[in-house]
């Protein structure tokens, strides 16, 4: 990519774009700003960098045999009382929230859906391309600035914040990925860092003002180390506007497997600056195969059979319930990713009844709140909280009947594999990928929104299926030919149900890099590292 021109814009030493500077984007990519990042990057880069390298560690500690466990060194922090700092007035009832990406229309659709918390997404719903990143960072400022409403060209249609709007959190990449069109001293910015500085610099005192602050959702965490760091930068940010500590809320997502042995010390690490964790469900099914991804006797079933009720996700979730209320920290449930389908009555009663049923467990459970992805959703998720949570909250609900081990985490769930389940995880990855390809990271598939931790979860299942040789229900095993058929057959059906839109679409490099991603000896640890390189 030839790098377009930059010289009206203010950038301090050693910092270079490469991406195109459009009209309106110098509206946050001002000098202050970009003077943050830079500062950010150098103080905090290497640090990212030697954590991305003690993944590859313990990853290889855990492919020559060992298992993930509680760490002895942290015993203490474990076993001895303390609970967080505290939480703001206006995230004491987060019994609904819905998510998205940091699209202007989806941004004030979901702050009016009557959810009690919005998360914009700057990570998994969101594919990073630049306009991406950058429009919708200048959405989320022109939100705190009341300048959000547009009306569409095409349908005249007008859109507009209401009086009562959802509380804005924000979720920034997570620390394994880079925004390759900045660079500071010739390294890529952290994608993490450069989503965080920006939105925090431009809008954390307009937060304050308006009665909230700056709040974050934070992913794709590892270990204790890996939330040490985000304390740290926080801790630099607050100084860097002077404001108080603590300032600055998060609530930490629970998806991958090494981090659910670390909840307490990751609660411990942010204590000043969290009120919570999340049941990051479909990444961590993602995480449970890539990390015991050399073990046999850890094969999972088709993913339908993958169910909250059972086996490793269920000790998951109460063991994240037990440890939050014991810290006075939330516990937030997981992602219904069911979407409404209005044209087919059938469809549709079934997937409520399965949103009600997800939600109703969760109550059960003991969480304080949850997670939707359609703002018809909202109402559904919200009649079940508030009949099994009259209260603002379940922090008093302390889940002390869980006892949730190394063994109960990392229980695999009974069931079957079959070729349509191979055929499920084929046509949703690549489909998935295409359109991640062409900008759209949140992609309604077979009646369900799907975003990246769900393609990760097919491209990941089919190389285990692959890499074991597992056999099938059908007593077939799992070979190369096998998959090479199913991509074959899925993509020509595909192409005879799209027509035109297959041939002008980016298909043919999604199902490289799915036959790739599935095909390789060795299991990549994200699929949008390489399908970044594809992207603008």
């Amino acid at each position: 990519m030839s790098a377009a021109p930059i010289l009206h814009l203010p950038l301090p030493d050693g910092m270079k774009i490469t991406g195109p500077i459009e009209p309106g984007y110098d509206r946050v990519l001002t000098a202050p700003a970009l003077d943050f990042i830079a500062e950010l990057h150098r103080r905090f880069e290497p640090r990212r960098r030697e954590l991305m390298e003690a993944r590859g560690v313990r990853q290889a500690a855990w492919d020559s045999g060992a298992l993930p466990d509680f760490l002895p060194e942290t015993k203490k922090i474990r076993e001895v009382d303390w609970t967080i700092a505290g939480i703001p007035d206006d995230l004491t009832d987060r019994r609904v929230e819905i998510t998205g990406p940091t699209t202007r229309k989806m941004i004030i659709n979901a702050l009016n859906s009557g959810a009690k918390v919005f998360m914009a997404d700057c990570e998994d719903s969101l594919s990073p391309t630049w306009a991406n990143v950058v429009e919708g960072q200048i959405n989320l400022a022109d939100y705190w600035r009341g300048e959000v409403d547009f009306t569409e060209e095409d349908t005249g249609k007008s859109y507009a914040v209401g009086p009562n709007p959802a509380v804005l959190m924000v979720r920034p990449r997570g620390w394994h990925l880079v925004e390759r069109h900045m660079t500071v001293d010739k390294q890529p910015v952290a994608g993490a860092l450069f989503d965080f500085g920006l939105y925090f610099l431009h809008n954390a005192q307009a937060a304050l003002a308006k009665g909230s602050s700056p709040y974050f959702y934070l992913p794709k965490m590892e270990s204790h180390l890996e939330a040490r760091l985000w304390n740290e930068v926080f801790l630099f940010a607050e100084e860097h506007l002077q404001l108080r500590t603590g300032t600055i809320k998060s609530t930490v997502l629970i998806e991958t497997l090494p981090a659910v042995f670390e909840m307490h010390e990751v609660l411990y690490e942010l204590r000043d600056h969290i009120v919570g964790l999340n049941c990051g469900r479909w990444d961590y099914i993602f995480s449970y195969i890539k990390t015991l991804r050399t073990k046999p006797d850890r094969i999972l079933p088709d993913r339908g059979q993958v169910v909250m009720s059972k086996a490793f996700l269920k000790a998951y979730a109460e063991l994240l319930i037990q440890t939050c209320h014991r810290r006075g920290a939330f516990a937030m449930g997981g992602m219904s990713a069911f979407i409404p389908n209005r044209r087919d009555p059938e469809v549709n009663d079934k997937a409520l009844a399965a949103v009600r049923e997800d939600k109703l467990r969760e109550v059960t459970y003991g969480h304080d709140g949850t997670w939707v992805a359609h703002p018809d959703l909202v109402p559904i998720a919200l009649a079940v909280f508030d009949e099994h949570m009259p209260k603002k909250n379940q922090l008093s609900k302390l889940r002390e009947d869980v006892a949730a081990g190394q063994k109960e985490l990392l229980q695999p769930h009974d069931g079957t594999r079959t070729e349509e389940g191979l055929r499920v995880n084929t046509r949703v990855g690549i489909q998935y990928i295409e359109a991640w390809l062409r900008g759209n990271g949140a992609v309604p598939l077979y009646n369900l929104m799907e975003d990246a931790a769900t393609a990760e979860i097919s491209r990941t299942q089919n190389w285990q299926w692959l890499h074991h040789g597992a056999t099938l229900e059908d007593g077939r095993k799992v070979t190369p030919e096998l998959i090479e058929a199913i991509i074959s057959d899925e993509m020509l059906q595909l192409r005879e149900k799209v027509g035109a839109d297959y041939e002008s679409g980016r298909f043919s490099e999604a199902i490289t890099l799915f036959r790739d991603l599935v095909m390789s000896g060795e299991l990549n640890a994200f699929l949008t590292l390489p399908a970044y390189k594809l992207i603008e």
